[in-house]
């Protein structure tokens, strides 16, 4: 008879090998983090022995769930901006707050939080992917809990890292230390193709490579991003990230929402996980992946709850149930994702998707002693049929609760007993969750009330100020003014520009705010043919600061930004009060008068029909430089043989606001 640690007995086991055996009573026998025997409790008994046993009490015995794919510490930010879209909820909220709060204090205590509610509902593993990820590490390790543990690489600045190149090294020596760790599996991961050039996923998929671990990346979550990278690179997602080695790689590829059989056949030859995230997905109105294809073709899909703020829990029973339903209404077959399916999706398919397959998700020997004790014995789970053996995973996927779990090993080691955590003080953590909300939600108070503020919030705003002197006065034609300009001999044309301006102008219901311009500048040839688009923003102050006698104005214009996002995007960010679109022909000159430096607009209004307009400008910073340019501004439009008496006072945005009234 051999000797073991421990002995548990008197379980309903489910074992979610590859035959799915069921013992029935059964038992297990575990020796130091491993599996040493599973059977029938009377065959185990008669060849096992240990100084410890413990009676199941005919509770289920199931492989601990493997959460596929999740952001752990931000069980902080959970419920910080709901019922957005994905583009304004990720680059409005959730990262100009990391940017402010995120640090290594700030994972450690959201990861432990994260850990405690995991445990709750029966998670042992999971994958994650954030910041500062050797502090989730630390923090995941500390819990007892299993994490295959992705560095974030993106190409913006990070809360961890200001570059990329900063992000791949944090990654190489996260790697390198925790490589031959008993609970923590390290990874890269390149956060998605919207936020990642091919130089930095060809580089992550060469560090993954080098050191034998996971990759974990976003890949087809939106209908906007596949639209996006078919418009830009003339192809689907897959193939776009197949072209920088991504695939090299153990991949997993989170979300794979809109992937058709191709990319599905191309994900399957190279061996990648695919984490289902249905929750997130649905909350995000992201669309429904097709997982019944993906089983169909034999692609290892696990399920995910993806991070707290945006599914918002971590309860995989719920997310199991969900993804069964989802894929019924989805293929209109009441029979796709049946309950054990869906159940080895939760566990060893689960681990096989994160490359951990040896590792953990099924009750076999050798494999790690991770195990969930359910109580199926609860009025919301009562009766139990025995006639069907099937019975067991329905219960278990479409009647029970996590709070059903009272019990969780992993490698091991319990982490909760009799519904207690064993290596979590939950007071504590959530004493500290509640200072920092208090904190976040100041932070975000104090940015909701300045639109400057949100428009520094989301990156890329150059924070200064810069003054003009501008005059802009009514033309009956351009032609006139076009021939002035390039054949008076005072004027010098530094450069010419021909645009196409597409511009949307935001206004508040707060006057002092200033309003919001998005412009899509399209650069004209010679020919007629756009030759580029630039998008950017512009935060415009009150725009006459200063009245001169010879009435022309000093304008301020605050901040300027690109536009890196869509227009929708940035109304629903800024949720203006009014919006109003100007079309127009621009040509644009640099030009020197009399030593002096000007910029001339020459406008022609197609949305809406205002006419044409003359408009010179030239950048100050002093009161007595301003008068000088505002005399010369006067001396340049009678120059260009146009009439100071047709000038005009308001801007652009405002002629147009009048036209609505």
């Amino acid at each position: 008879m051999k000797t073991v640690d421990l002995i548990l007995t008197n379980a309903v086991v489910l074992t979610m090998d590859k035959e799915f055996h069921t013992y029935e009573p059964g038992a297990v026998a575990i020796s130091g983090n491993s599996i040493a025997a599973v059977g029938i409790e009377a065959d185990i008994l008669k060849d096992y022995t240990a100084s410890k046993k413990i009676d199941c009490d005919r509770k289920v015995l199931i492989p601990g769930l493997v959460n596929a794919h999740t952001h752990v510490p931000m069980t902080l930010l959970r419920g910080l901006a709901d019922d957005l879209r994905l583009d304004v909820w990720l680059m409005g909220y959730m990262m100009p707050v990391e940017r402010e709060f995120v640090s290594p204090g700030f994972v450690e205590l959201g990861t432990k939080l994260a850990c405690a509610e995991m445990i709750r509902s029966g998670v042992t593993c999971f994958a994650d992917m954030y910041y500062f990820e050797d502090h989730v590490a630390r923090a995941t390790e500390e819990s007892g809990v299993r994490g295959v543990c992705g560095q974030s690489v993106m190409k913006f600045p990070a809360p961890d890292a200001k570059s990329y190149e900063e992000g791949l090294a944090l990654a190489r020596d996260f790697i390198v230390k925790w490589k031959d760790n008993d609970l923590i599996v390290p990874a890269v991961a390149p956060h998605a193709p919207y936020t990642c050039t091919p130089e930095i996923m060809a580089a992550s998929a060469a560090l993954a490579v080098e050191f034998d671990v996971p990759l974990h990346m976003h890949l087809a979550e939106t209908a906007g991003e596949v639209e996006n990278i078919r418009k830009e690179h003339g192809i689907p997602v897959i193939p776009y990230v197949k072209k920088s080695n991504l695939l090299e790689a153990k991949v997993i590829a989170a979300h794979c929402v809109h992937i058709d059989e191709g990319e599905i056949r191309s994900l399957l030859h190279a061996n990648a996980g695919i984490a289902h995230n249905p929750s997130s997905n649905m909350k995000l109105a992201s669309g429904i992946a097709p997982v019944k294809r993906m089983l169909e073709q034999g692609v290892n899909v696990g399920i995910g709850t993806d991070g707290p703020a945006s599914n918002n829990d971590l309860d995989m029973f719920e997310e199991m149930r969900l993804a069964s339903f989802l894929a019924k209404v989805n293929s209109g077959d009441p029979t796709a994702l049946p309950a054990r399916t869906t159940l080895l999706m939760g566990t060893r398919l689960g681990a096989q998707a994160l490359h951990v397959g040896h590792l953990t998700g099924s009750i076999e020997v050798g494999k790690r002693a991770d195990f969930v004790l359910v109580d199926l014995s609860p009025l919301h789970n009562s009766p139990r049929f025995e006639r069907d053996p099937q019975n067991l995973y329905a219960q278990i996927i479409y009647a029970a609760k996590s709070n059903d779990v009272s019990d969780v090993m992993i490698n091991g080691k319990w982490v909760m007993q009799n519904h207690k955590l064993t290596t979590l003080n939950e007071e504590e953590l959530l004493n500290e969750a509640r200072d920092y909300a208090r904190k976040i939600d100041s932070f975000l108070i104090n940015r909701e009330q300045s639109v400057l503020s949100k428009l520094i919030a989301i990156g890329g705003a150059t924070e200064e100020e810069s003054f003009e002197v501008q005059a802009k006065v009514s033309i009956p034609a351009t032609e006139p003014v076009l021939a002035a300009i390039n054949t008076n001999t005072e004027i010098s044309i530094t450069r010419t520009r021909h645009y196409r301006q597409y511009d949307t102008y935001m206004k508040f219901e707060d006057p002092a705010q200033g309003y919001v311009r998005y412009r899509e500048d399209h650069s004209v040839n010679d020919s007629g043919e756009i030759t580029g688009v630039r998008s950017r923003l512009t935060l415009v102050g009150q725009t006459r600061e200063h009245p001169f006698k010879e009435d022309v104005l000093l304008s301020r214009s605050r901040y300027l930004a690109p536009a890196t996002q869509s227009l929708r995007f940035y109304k629903e960010y800024f949720k203006p009060q009014k919006t109003f679109e100007i079309e127009k022909n621009r040509m644009r000159y640099l030009v020197t008068y009399k030593e002096t430096e000007f910029f001339i607009n020459v406008d022609n209004f197609t949305l809406p029909e205002l006419g044409c307009f003359l408009e010179v400008k030239s950048r100050t910073w002093s009161q007595q430089d301003a008068r000088k340019k505002a005399r010369l501004v006067q001396d340049l439009i009678k120059a260009l043989g146009a009439s100071p008496k047709n000038l005009v006072s308001q801007d652009y945005f405002e002629m147009v606001e009048k036209t609505k009234k």
